[in-house]
């Protein structure tokens, strides 16, 4: 690319240039002589000539001579000497103002102003402080509080805790008191349903059984009547139960013994509920080996016998 197509796309030339340079050379130029001009005068000597001539205030005339002496010779004139440049005295410096009087009064005043914002500003740092320690003590003493609230609140639960337990308690004793007393009831009920039936079933006034007795026959081939409470006398020393129950449970146990009445083997045929007090029952029977005859001199191979705690 030549020198031509590169003007064609160069921007083009602003005018004045040689104006403004030229311009600025005269204004440097001025600069110059104002400087030098200043340095000039500064440093010429200031120098002062004058003369002066004597005369005297009135003129006088001469006495005239006694004698005319003979005239002596004239005196040689002595040269003039050069007048000494009188040196321009400095002015006199501006003497500075006096400082103003200051009234003692006024100072005393301002002096106790300055002591009196000074205690004002030291009380009111005290009074922060102690509002500072006064919120403290207060935080401390919310916090004991709270503390204290929350204690009172844990023992109110507690007792709450504890008086849920003893009314459960109370009401699982009324409870197994009233579930004693409708058995107790339904035992009873049952028994006067169970003699009606035997009485009905017998429709004999000579039977020699007892009113609990379960046969048809006119006598029992079986135990006798008081049989069944000798066994009970002499199984209950053995029972060992230190439980208190509410109610009167009752355990039924089927004992086999040989002809000499030797126990054999023991069974639970009804649970009491209690299994404490049917574990008693059958540790008892163990611990018996024997039981005694009846009045014929017999011991029933098959025993079915009940007990509970409170008879």
């Amino acid at each position: 690319m030549n020198a031509s197509t590169h003007k064609e796309f160069a921007p083009p030339p602003t005018g004045g240039w040689g104006r403004s340079l030229s311009f600025a050379l005269f204004m440097h130029l001025l600069l110059l002589l104002a400087l030098t001009w200043g340095i000039q005068w500064k440093t010429e000597p200031n120098t002062l000539s004058a003369s002066a001539e004597l005369w005297s205030a009135v003129p006088l005339e001469a006495a005239p001579a006694a004698n005319e002496p003979e005239p002596s010779p004239p005196e040689p004139v002595k040269p003039l000497e050069p007048v000494k440049p009188v040196e321009p005295k400095p002015e006199p410096r501006p003497t500075p103002p006096a400082p103003p009087k200051v009234n003692a009064a006024a100072e005393r005043e301002a002096a106790d102003i300055a002591l009196k914002k000074e205690k004002e500003k030291k009380k009111l740092e005290e009074k922060k402080e102690a509002e500072l320690e006064n919120k403290k003590k207060l935080e401390k003493e919310k916090e004991k509080e709270k503390a204290k609230e929350k204690e009172k609140e844990k023992a109110k639960e507690l007792e709450k805790k504890k008086k849920e337990e003893a009314l459960k308690k109370e009401a699982a004793a009324t409870k197994a008191k009233e579930e004693a007393k409708k058995v107790a009831a339904e035992e009873k009920q049952a028994e006067a349903l169970r003699k009606e039936n035997l009485k009905r079933m017998q429709g004999m006034a000579g039977a020699s059984g007892d009113e609990n007795a379960r046969g048809t026959a006119l006598k029992a081939s079986g135990p006798s009547a008081s049989y069944a409470g000798r066994i009970r006398a002499r199984i209950k020393p053995n029972i060992t139960f230190t439980e208190d129950v509410a109610s009167n449970p009752k355990a039924e146990v089927e004992v086999r013994t040989s002809p000499d009445g030797t126990i054999i083997s023991r069974k639970l045929l009804s649970s009491s509920g209690n299994k404490a007090w049917d574990d008693a029952v059958l540790k008892a029977i163990d611990k018996t080996n024997t039981l005694p005859r009846d009045e014929d001199g017999r011991v029933p191979p098959v025993l079915e016998i009940s007990f509970r705690p409170k008879d």
